[in-house]
């Protein structure tokens, strides 16, 4: 297609594939859910077969108008969005968009949103037909919904409930995407991972609120939204690190900021397995491939020959 470029030759240098709860990725850099759409709409720029793996916009049991317009608004080093979780349902999504992204050779990270337990579990159960799923992911956390009732992810036995659910339905892994929202993440990571999840992906966007000081009004029409960009970087540092310290054994996907092979070395020198790529997309719509590559020179310039040896090699101790 015209414009796309390949970058897998780039790579070849360096080791950077990965397993993720059994699913093996040619590269640990993810697209990130919602700002990768369902990888139909990047696919004119990037061979969606070369880069790690697309994690789709969250899908839901039924089809989701979303939030009021203004949905999106820049901030300093970052940006708003109150999308709301706009989304065609479930069925809609596996005829078309999955389609897709198996027939182009993704590797496919479905999130998944209910505004019940028992609307997670549908969509899993209906997910653990589809060959073209090799994971699932739970928005457990998602701060700009209707209902502050549906951030799963405030309540340690509230998101077990939801793990424990989908996971007796899923034939995929399942990662339970968190927040830092909360007084103890590390409490809720436990608990999913009791519960019966096979991964974690951290962090979701921080609750933020931005306003017009000329027009005197909130900047979204929301009012509140989910911040991400390089604003919350080191917020998703933090929680990569205390999560990994408290469950080593746990593969987690870190996400936050990552503008740079660099920014996603930082978050795997400290426990993250995979990265995901969110905000960046918008800037630049090859900015998965190319962070990749950022990290495969970021590997060079250590003298290191597989992205896997970066846990082992960070001293936290200055």
């Amino acid at each position: 297609m015209t414009g796309r470029r390949s970058h897998g030759r780039r790579w070849q240098c360096r080791d950077l594939s990965v397993s993720l709860c059994g699913v093996r990725l040619p590269t640990p850099i993810l697209g990130a859910s919602g700002c990768f759409g369902f990888g139909r709409e990047l696919s004119s720029f990037l061979d969606l077969a070369e880069i790690g793996g697309v994690v789709t916009k969250s899908v839901s049991l039924e089809p989701r108008a979303g939030r009021p317009t203004p949905r999106m608004a820049e901030t300093a080093s970052g940006m708003l969005n109150a999308i709301g979780l706009q989304n065609p349902g479930v069925e809609a999504f596996c005829k078309s968009d999955l389609a897709f992204l198996r027939d182009a050779g993704a590797r496919v990270v479905v999130s998944i949103v209910g505004r019940t337990v028992e609307d997670f579990a549908a969509v899993a159960d209906r997910l653990a037909t589809e060959d073209a799923v090799d994971l699932l992911e739970l928005n457990l956390s998602c701060p700009n919904v209707d209902s502050r009732g549906e951030v799963f992810a405030t309540d340690p036995g509230m998101a077990a409930q939801v793990v424990r659910a989908v996971k007796s339905v899923a034939r995929q892994p399942v990662l339970a995407k968190l927040t830092a929202d909360v007084t103890d993440l590390v409490a809720v990571a436990r608990a999913t991972v009791e519960a019966g999840a096979d991964g974690l992906t951290l962090i979701n966007t921080l609750l933020g609120m931005a306003v017009d000081v000329h027009r005197l009004r909130p900047k979204l029409a929301a009012v509140t939204g989910g911040l991400s960009g390089p604003a919350i970087r080191p917020i998703a540092v933090r929680c990569v690190w205390q999560v990994a310290q408290a469950l080593p054994e746990v593969p987690i996907v870190g996400l936050g900021g990552v503008m740079t092979g660099e920014d996603a070395a930082e978050l795997l020198l400290v426990g993250a397995t995979a990265v995901q790529v969110g905000t960046a997309n918008f800037i630049n719509p090859l900015a998965t491939a190319e962070v990749a590559e950022g990290l495969a020179g970021y590997l060079r310039s250590q003298r290191v020959a597989s992205v896997r040896e970066l846990p082992a090699l960070f001293k936290p101790e200055r």
